[in-house]
């Protein structure tokens, strides 16, 4: 999974959300279809993108009347792959310095903080 994941870029992430939102083996004109009104992207542009996910093993691709695409990676594998992955090359593996950054920019509402709170106090009940 590690390797894998280091390998999907950004515009590959597009298709495979597409899929993860599904939540079912899609066509490539479906995926297609979802691509070009979310991102306008021409129908080649995607079928390069599923073909190198296909290739990269993180997309399975099933024959019915037409291919069937669907990943192999879940979105809550890849979400914890990139987090842990974030905090490794960005906060030096400290969880608790990508907490105080978020925190120290703005970016957490007061009721963020009060859900995190309310989070860390049923852990530390558990």
């Amino acid at each position: 999974m590690e390797k894998l994941a280091e390998k999907i870029s950004d515009a590959e992430l597009e298709v495979m959300r597409v899929l993860w939102e599904a939540d079912a083996p899609l066509p490539i004109s479906e995926i297609r279809l979802a691509l070009q009104q979310r991102k306008g992207w021409e129908p080649t542009t995607t079928k390069t993108l599923v073909q190198r996910l296909c290739s990269k093993q993180a997309l399975a691709q099933e024959k019915r009347n037409v291919f069937y695409y669907r990943p192999l990676i879940s979105q809550e594998e890849y979400q914890a792959w990139a987090t842990n992955d974030l905090i490794r090359r960005l906060y030096r593996g400290s969880a608790r310095n990508l907490v105080a950054a978020l925190v120290h920019s703005d970016k957490l509402s007061n009721d963020d903080m009060q859900e995190l709170r309310d989070f860390f106090k049923v852990e530390d009940e558990s």
